[in-house]
């Protein structure tokens, strides 16, 4: 089961690991998008989800305070619902395209706040290099 485990975990951080990397390389061109659908301080909003998504998804895929690093996740990621995906505010196909987006990042939030408990309630994950933090 700890291999199971230690799968899921990879697959649910590899988004993170990818998206972190982009946001740090391509910063200048999200921080346009992230400014333009009214993201206060686009551009340090940018670099401080990037860094919270790969130091979050490193620590759950290592297994080095995971619970800590799906709480990073989860600060990185629920907030982007709201301000990129304001799906209320659009019409037409672009309201039901954010509308999916809003859904998935929501749903995201929630992979990393499940994955938070079961770092706190199983101590004994397996595969890890350090115990939970919390």
């Amino acid at each position: 089961m700890d291999v199971i485990v230690l799968i899921a975990r990879i697959l649910f951080a590899a988004i993170f690991i990818a998206s972190g990397i982009g946001h740090l390389t391509q910063s200048d061109a999200m921080a346009g998008y992230a400014k333009s659908v009214g993201v206060p301080a686009a551009k340090l909003s940018v670099i401080v989800s990037g860094v919270l998504m790969l130091v979050g998804a490193l620590s759950v895929i290592l297994g080095v305070w995971g619970d800590l690093g799906a709480l990073l996740i989860l600060v990185a990621v629920a907030p982007i619902a709201f301000l990129m995906h304001k799906f209320w505010a659009a019409e037409g196909e672009a309201r039901m395209n954010e509308q999916v987006q809003f859904n998935k990042t929501l749903s995201l939030a929630g992979g990393a706040l499940a994955l938070f408990a079961l770092f706190a309630m199983v101590p004994e994950l397996g595969l890890t290099v350090t115990g939970p933090l919390f």
